[in-house]
């Protein structure tokens, strides 16, 4: 595999506005996520942002941007245009999607997305880890996905995502469920196939967009990994970020 890492960035944000370019400890939230995908060291990283202040923050850090179209429907459509504007041969085969509003996310959780596309039969990655809390198990914003998961065996196939806890368990048993983990590693032919699909109806009605692939009868397999890496998507997420980011915590 030779793959390319792209991190989707924009500016529009209803719940934290700009907060790709939010400081933490004198760098742009952008650069945090930038950083730890250049640390995974799988390939090229490259992001595809919306605006020009997200490119300029990027270059200023010594990274690579690009500018793409500021109306693209989806991280997705993003990346697959600066896929285009980067790499128009086709040398990458693989695109690891890492979201960039994941300044915390582990080096080695990026890579571990890499681990289902051993099996040639799959067409999308993704990563999932237990969810311990019992809040957690009934919250429609954490999205779980079915798989046959365990600690023994630590990649899946996803049979299904949902908002809704899957799959059922009794409250006579405490079976594990798996909170999804939204960073993707497509093979490139993959990516093009998946933009190219009309929204589904489950992928509408759940607003998940993977169960778009899923109903086109694309593989999805999953990787297990040992925590979720905290999403910024609001003031007290960016404060949490910044407790976890100070200079001197492990």
């Amino acid at each position: 595999m030779r793959p390319i890492v792209v991190i989707p960035s924009r500016l529009a944000s209803t719940r934290l506005p700009g907060k790709p370019l939010a400081d933490i400890h004198g760098k742009p939230m952008i650069v945090h996520v930038l950083e730890r995908a250049l640390a995974a060291d799988l390939g090229p990283v490259l992001v595809a942002c919306a605006e020009a202040e997200i490119a300029a923050a990027v270059t200023a850090a010594g990274g690579r941007a690009v500018l793409t179209r500021p109306d693209h429907p989806s991280g997705s459509d993003r990346i697959w245009e600066a896929l285009g504007q980067a790499d128009p041969a086709g040398r990458h085969d693989v695109v690891v999607n890492v979201q960039g509003d994941l300044p915390t996310i582990p080096p080695g959780d990026i890579r571990a997305a890499l681990a289902p596309l051993a099996e040639p039969a799959v067409a999308i990655a993704t990563l999932a880890a237990t969810i311990h809390r019992d809040e957690e198990r009934a919250n429609p914003n954490v999205v779980k996905v079915a798989a046959a998961l365990s600690p023994e065996r630590r990649v899946a196939r996803a049979l299904y995502f949902s908002r809704a806890p899957v799959p059922w368990t009794g409250a006579e048993d405490a079976l594990p469920l798996f909170h999804h983990i939204g960073l993707y590693a497509y093979r490139r032919s993959a990516l093009e196939r998946f933009v190219a699909l009309p929204p589904a109806p489950l992928e509408l009605r759940e607003k998940l967009e993977q169960l778009r692939a899923l109903e086109a009868g694309m593989r999805i397999d999953v990787a297990l990994v040992d925590s979720v890496p905290l999403g910024v998507d609001t003031p007290a997420d960016l404060a949490r970020a910044r407790d976890l980011l100070a200079p001197g915590v492990s």
